[in-house]
């Protein structure tokens, strides 16, 4: 390889990365956004979709809206509509940020072109980014006009997580010539461990976006007044979901417990892990802080991001622990490339 090959090689990969790390944190910054919708109950804040109430920008009062607009924007929702100024902008800003985390992820699979010669996995992966956040857009439609479908909800988290996979995936595999890992004994078990927390943690955000929907219908029947009983009217599912997490931290003590036992040398897998488990901490205490001081609206998203961010560093700590099986084709591509 010519040295004017090698450093646009070079330049190309630099921007990858840093492209698709950017992605993935503003994907999260969504996440976010998208909590602060379900929290502050703006779901509804824009009854149509794409536009919001008809316009591609949106009202700021009533009076610029027609004076039969509960009639035809309830008519299409089975339901009446009652425009909001806060919740209306808050739903048409997560709608703009989510245009512009799409158009993030087009340029992370436009900058994934070069490697189509040298790891084409990298642009595979950062295609299927692409398609399943236009299938995500789909789906974003389709929650509106089902009024908030719990079913609809759910799979559009859940695809969120997906999304943010793949993406760590790409981002990872572009990272592999610069990722070294401690040595450890045995994988094995760590890897067991580590699958059946992340399978476990998905399901324990699934248990909470249904708390999240019956915690809809019952600060509907009671109302801000009722905040102090919200808690207590939301049955079973909450209590599961509370008593779920005392597992959730249990397994993630058994991964510290199993790293140690197995571990040479301390490195970039064990200070993750540590903050994997600082993180599972504070989510417990958002939780916490919902459950017994009246579920203050600012500790929902939070609550929120902070599992789907801790999925997703389980996710990276599963890669970086089989680093040489899941990388091994680009480990040969990138000596290869340095003999050429």
């Amino acid at each position: 390889m010519t040295n004017s090959r090698l450093i646009n090689s070079q330049n190309n990969t630099r921007l990858f990365r840093r492209l698709a790390l950017l992605t993935v944190v503003v994907v999260y910054v969504l996440i976010l956004i998208g909590g602060i919708v379900r929290s502050t109950g703006s779901g509804m804040g824009c009854p149509d979709w794409p536009k919001c109430f008809g316009s591609w920008v949106p009202p700021t009062e009533a009076s610029q809206l027609p004076p039969n607009y509960q009639e035809i924007f309830g008519s299409k929702l089975k339901g009446e509509i009652e425009f909001n100024v806060f919740k209306t902008w808050t739903e048409y800003l997560n709608r703009l940020f989510g245009v512009f985390t799409g158009f993030l992820i087009f340029g992370t699979l436009i900058a994934s072109i070069p490697f189509i010669k040298k790891d084409r996995p990298i642009f595979y992966m950062s295609l299927m980014a692409f398609l399943l956040v236009g299938f995500q857009g789909w789906l974003g439609s389709k929650v509106v006009s089902s009024e908030l479908a719990p079913i609809l909800v759910t799979l559009h988290m859940l695809l969120a997580i997906v999304i943010v996979f793949v993406l760590l995936y790409v981002m990872a595999r572009s990272y592999v010539e610069q990722i070294s890992v401690e040595e450890i004994k045995s994988k094995g078990s760590i890897n067991t461990w580590l699958k059946w927390t992340i399978g476990l943690s998905i399901v324990q955000i699934v248990l909470g976006t249904q708390v999240r929907e019956a915690m809809d219908l019952v600060m509907k029947d009671l109302g801000e007044a009722g905040r102090a009983q919200w808690i207590d009217g939301l049955g079973i599912r909450f209590y599961i979901h509370r008593s779920y997490s005392l597992l959730i931290l249990g397994l993630h003590l058994g991964l510290i417990y199993q790293l140690n036992k197995n571990i040479v040398t301390k490195g970039v897998v064990y200070n993750l892990m540590l903050a994997l488990l600082a993180m599972v901490v504070v989510e417990i205490g958002t939780g916490m802080l919902l459950a017994y001081w009246n579920v203050p609206a600012f500790a929902q998203p939070i609550h929120l991001t902070l599992a789907t961010l801790a999925v997703g560093l389980q996710f990276v700590i599963l890669l970086l622990l089989n680093t040489e099986e899941v990388f091994k084709q680009t480990r040969l591509g990138v000596i290869e490339n340095r003999n050429t």
